[in-house]
């Protein structure tokens, strides 16, 4: 449904019914938003036509409406209108349990109504992941697993560790990052349960509710509520083929900043910042006092035997919090990142962390810390650049060859997204709906913009090459009829 239209219904209340009829109608929006009918975005017809088209008093609409509004189902703006802006938690309890108000009352905000449902669909039997950013579980190394997993025998104990993370895995990531050029100290590392929970924690410990994050558009962070729950504005950047238009970010601003980049395989792009850009970005920064994180999430998935250093490697001052991972390289079932930062921010965010959940598994920084002291991690990686590389080259055939002049893309130098784009204007929410009903589940690029997009996420890390190809066939498919107008 488009969101710009208001809710169409044939239903009237049971008026021979002993349920309130305020009641019965409060079920039947509530049964109309949960089942998809009415979409979170929609909006409602306005009291007084509600009230005509149900036959009812306008007082029985206006209690129906509180209630909705109490239980965060509904919002209402200063003209009279009114839309849906939530179809799951109040929804999904009894109507009389004792949670029903509180279950949209906490600062964290829902995902996006589509998140939510790529998130549910994921794990539909059979489905086909076309946007999914992880590995394909087939690539899991469970020979080199075997041989990491077997030093554990010797492991003293797995008590809490202290509040940085394991002594030993910091140490091995500060050796493993000189390659990068990244110079630190194992005081400088903190270890986390991915990179999300270090978002996380800046969100909470580093920045006011008054904050502004400057991030390119589009990006991996405006499909998350991390800093939006905390209060904190994100203001997007323009980017081109080179990366984050740095120019663009405002040289003053009387709120406190910071940017947010993907320099190397953005997310969700592929673009990889050049050389030149990342010296101008981080000199523009540096002259106007912006603080920067560095999301390094797909640094190490380059196909070119030369690539990119980090921004951080010319960070000499402390400027730049960097954030690394194993989540898109080895296993994203770990949950083994890390942040590096100058100590004070280091202390900070450890000891909230520590408040939130005493430490990142103390198994798998075992385990993380074997990998990276045998060699197994590079050598893992080697196979996954190579295979990401293969993949990367025939997802691009492939979508040329079904999508042809439908579409236009670039074919990225790593990780493992193409960002395509349609040449013709289509309903992205009709094409997601239509692409499951085809047993194929897409990530539209409108989730990461500020802006719709007319895009998609396209992954070939999850599917085989086989898998792919068929994905790509049922997609061709349900868009054919749009470019045949």
């Amino acid at each position: 449904m488009n969101k710009k239209q208001t809710c169409t219904f044939e239903w009237l209340p049971d008026r021979s019914s002993k349920i309130p009829i305020y009641r019965q109608i409060i079920h039947f929006i509530s049964a109309q938003i949960q089942s998809g009918a009415w979409e979170v975005g929609t909006q409602l017809p306005s009291q007084r036509d509600l009230a005509a088209k149900l036959g009812v008093n306008r007082s029985t609409i206006t209690t129906v409406m509180d209630e909705l509004a109490a239980d965060g189902i509904i919002e209402s703006n200063f003209k009279g209108g009114t839309r849906i802006i939530s179809n799951t938690w109040a929804l999904l309890l009894s109507e009389n349990s004792i949670w029903n108000r509180y279950v949209n009352l906490g600062s964290f905000k829902s995902n996006h109504a589509m998140i939510q449902a790529i998130n549910r669909l994921e794990f539909t039997p059979g489905i086909l992941r076309l946007g999914t950013g992880e590995l394909d579980p087939a690539l899991f190394p469970s020979e080199l697993w075997k041989k990491a997993v077997k030093p554990l025998e010797n492991i003293p104990s797995l008590n809490y560790l202290e509040a940085s993370g394991l002594y030993q895995l910091r140490c091995a990531i500060v050796r493993y990052v000189t390659k990068f050029g990244i110079m630190a100290t194992p005081d400088q590392v903190l270890i986390t349960s991915g990179s999300l929970q270090a978002l996380q924690l800046i969100s909470v410990c580093i920045l006011s509710a008054d904050s502004v994050v400057y991030t390119e558009a589009p990006t991996y962070l405006k499909s998350l509520q991390i800093f939006q729950s905390a209060g904190i504005t994100l203001e997007s950047i323009p980017m081109d083929e080179e990366g984050i238009l740095h120019h663009r970010i405002p040289r003053t601003d009387q709120r406190t900043r910071i940017l947010y980049t993907i320099p190397t395989n953005h997310n969700p792009t592929g673009i990889t910042m050049s050389n030149q850009r990342r010296k101008a970005l981080f000199e523009y920064c540096g002259v106007n006092r912006i603080p920067i994180i560095e999301d390094g999430a797909y640094e190490e998935l380059y196909f070119d035997k030369q690539h990119h250093q980090p921004i951080k490697q010319m960070d000499l001052n402390g400027d730049i919090i960097y954030l690394g991972t194993v989540s898109k390289t080895l296993s994203p079932g770990l949950r083994i990142g890390w942040v590096i930062a100058s100590e004070p921010i280091i202390d900070r965010l450890g000891d909230v962390k520590m408040q939130m959940d005493y430490g990142a598994s103390s198994v798998s920084q075992w385990i993380m810390t074997e990998f990276l002291n045998s060699g197994m991690y590079e050598q893992h990686l080697e196979q996954i650049r190579t295979e990401m590389e293969k993949r990367r080259d025939h997802g691009v055939r492939v979508l040329r060859q079904y999508l042809g002049d439908r579409v236009s893309f670039k074919s990225p130098a790593g990780g493992f997204y193409i960002w395509m784009r349609f040449n013709k204007k289509i309903p992205m929410q009709k094409l997601f709906e239509e692409a499951v009903k085809v047993g194929v589940l897409l990530n539209p690029g409108d989730i990461y913009d500020y802006a719709p997009t007319n895009a998609l996420r396209i992954s070939y890390s999850y599917l085989s090459c086989g898998e792919f190809e068929e994905a790509v066939k049922r997609l061709a498919g349900i868009t054919k009829r749009w470019f045949e107008v």
